[in-house]
This record gives C-alpha cells, structure tokens and sequence, in this order.
C-alpha cells in the first residue's frame, strides 16, 4: 500500500476527515459527490438522510429529499445500509442474487401476483397491493409486523424487479425500474463491480482505519450478498496496491490514492452532526481521533443511556467536544448539550453553537423574525 509522505498526526487526521463537510453546495451536487446517504426513520429532531444533507447543503429544509426524490435521479437501496444511491452507483450493486424468503416458502404464489400487479402500473401504493392480494401480517426484519404484500414489495426492491418512485408521507411507492431490467441483461463485470464497491466504501468514509474498511467490506454482502468472496479478494489488493495510508498512533488508515491530506485547511466554527454522517460513522476512527466513546442509543433502555435517545455529536473545529440532544417543543428547538471532561464552554463556543442552532431551526422550519438563530439551550457538565 502506498505511504504517506509525511508522518500524519492526529490533528492533521483529524482536519482531514472533515473533507467530507466541505462548503454547502446545491442538493444535486452534494448528492452527486457522496454518492451514498444512509437513511433512518426516527426524527430527533430529522430523520437522519436530512441531518447529513443539511450538513452540506445551502438552505436545505428537513424533507427536502423525500420531496425532490423524483427529479434528483437517485434511487433507494442497501450500500450497505440502506439510503439513497446515485445510478452509477446502484450499476455496481445490480443484478442481486437473492436466495429464498421465507415469504416465498409461506405464500408460494404471492411473489409473482405482486410482481404482476406492478408491472401494469407506474406507480403503486402498499394499500393498493394489500386491497387487491391481501394476506396475512408476517414478522418483519425489526420484529414487528407489516402485511405480506408490503414483504413482497420489499423483497422485490431488494432484488431490483422495482424501485422506490417516491415517498408520501414517509410510505414508499413502488414502480417498475426499466434500468435494473437493463442491468441484469447486460451487467457490469465483476471485477469493476467489486473492486469499485471497495474503492467507493474507502471515499465515503474514508480515511478510515483499514480494520473499518475490512468491515464495511463485510457488510456489503447485504448489498452484494453474492459477490461477498469477490469483496474480500478486491480489498486484499486495494490495501496492498492501490489506496494511500499512514499509520497515526499505531492504527492503519486508508483512503482514496489522490486525496492530500495536507490540503485542506484546520476546520473553523461549531458544527452539530447526524449519528450516520460520514464523519462519525466508523466509531472505531471517533474514539480514536477524539479520545471519548460516542454511542447512539435510541435503541437502549432508557434507564442505560448514557448521551440520550438521539445524540448529535457536537464539533468545534476539527474535535468532537459533546453532544447535544435536539427537540422541537412549542414551535421552539430546545437542546440540551453536554461537553466531555476538560472541555469548557467559552465565549466562543458559545457563540458557535448558536449559530448552528440557528441554521438547525431554518432547516426544520422553525424561522421567527425576532428570534433569529435563537433556541433553548441547557448545558450539562
């Protein structure tokens, strides 16, 4: 693997994974240069695809995304989370192999019923499929139940038969997808589409220690369930031969060949950031890089939590200093924010964190005249 040519410390790594929050840009041209953005249901204050976009885009509103869906040219699938593509990207993903459901055990003639009902439309509601072919309710992937029909919509997504066309409400419609169709006649070869699978993994959350990278490589199989071999072999020669690194404190990190580490400047200001944004995606590089761990706990008893139900880990230039829990309480964003041992809150801190609450309330909506950049905000030692 090529070096570095200077030793890297880690403020410098630091300064460089802020690459990926460069200057707001228009929502096509952020989408277009991330090329992946995961999505998540929960709102706290946003659902998680709008909390990365407000992140890179000028006057960008919760919703946005779902809104301009249909014109932005990006589609919904699993890379390898679920989220929203662009096409080149999906064309790596694309055709997927697929084993059997249990679904397809359960309700044999179900699968071919859905596929039928949707090819003769441009677009289909859940509600409409489930009037139409109604079975029962089955056990979905979270535990909970969701009717049969709506299974087979997902599975048939999953395998590239349709696409999301859009969102109402946050409920996905379904439509055929002509450009799948024309993937699996004439796929990319497997070499490009696993060996760009590997490289795009090391530009959107790169750098990262090579052991993420290992793992992001092992969670593609649910995007390339069939390639997973294939995944392994392409990683071993792009660590070895093709992307950049430098050991910082004994851990190994890889990025793109191409990308300067000393090219960017020391990140400025108070930045308050998503769970799944690509700058704290991989906690192994958070606790690493800024020396605290740094959990999402939505999902833990609250009588365990130790940041709150939805954390936004909060910066000021290059380092993660706290956390902030946001919430909308009478058409006001109050925030409760914690900053980690040996961090004070200075003036200037002060004053950083309001400004970015204040584009957090023109993002959600929350514009009032004489309230400009204003919310309630608590501090916890």
């Amino acid at each position: 693997m090529p070096g570095h040519p200077s030793p890297l410390t880690p403020a410098g790594l630091r300064a460089f994974a802020f690459r990926t929050l460069g200057p707001r840009t228009s929502l096509r041209s952020a989408l277009d240069h991330m090329v992946f953005v995961q999505a998540d249901p929960i709102r706290a204050p946003a659902r998680a695809q709008d909390l990365t976009l407000m992140a890179r885009v000028r006057g960008y509103r919760a919703g946005d995304l779902e809104r301009l869906y249909p014109t932005l040219a990006v589609e919904e699938d699993m890379l390898p989370n679920y989220g929203f593509v662009t096409r080149p990207v999906q064309a790596l993903l694309h055709p997927r192999e697929v084993g059997e459901s249990p679904l397809e055990r359960e309700h044999p003639e179900l699968l071919e019923a859905v596929r039928a009902f949707v090819g003769e439309r441009a677009e289909v509601h859940p509600r409409e499929v489930a009037a139409l072919l109604g079975r029962g309710r089955v056990v979905n992937a979270w535990g909970g139940q969701s009717a049969a029909t709506t299974r087979a919509l997902d599975l048939l997504h999953r395998r590239g038969e349709v696409r999301v066309t859009r969102r109402v409400s946050g409920v996905r419609l379904y439509g055929p997808a002509p450009h799948l169709a024309a993937l699996r006649a004439a796929p990319l070869p497997t070499p490009e589409r696993v060996r760009g699978t590997v490289h795009l993994l090391a530009g959107l959350y790169g750098p990262l220690p090579e052991a993420s990278l290992g793992y992001l490589v092992g969670l593609s199989r649910f995007g390339l369930p069939h390639l997973h071999g294939e995944l392994r072999a392409a990683l071993r020669v792009a660590v070895r031969e093709e992307l950049t690194g430098a050991r910082v404190d004994g851990v190994r990190y890889v990025w793109p060949a191409g990308w300067d580490a000393g090219a960017l400047p020391t990140p400025r200001g108070v930045r308050v950031v998503g769970p799944f944004d690509p700058l704290v995606w991989d906690r192994r590089r958070f606790t690493h890089l800024h020396g605290w761990t740094y959990r999402l706990e939505a999902y833990t008893p609250p009588a365990k939590r130790q940041f709150g139900y939805y954390a936004l880990p909060v910066f000021q230039a290059e380092r993660a200093v706290g956390w902030a829990n946001l919430r909308v309480e009478g058409g006001e964003l109050r925030a409760d924010v914690n900053l980690v041992p040996g961090v004070r809150e200075t003036a200037a801190f002060r004053r950083g964190l309001e400004a970015e609450l204040g584009r957090h309330r023109a993002f959600l909506g929350l514009e009032d005249p004489q309230r400009a950049g204003k919310a309630s905000t608590s501090f916890s030692p």
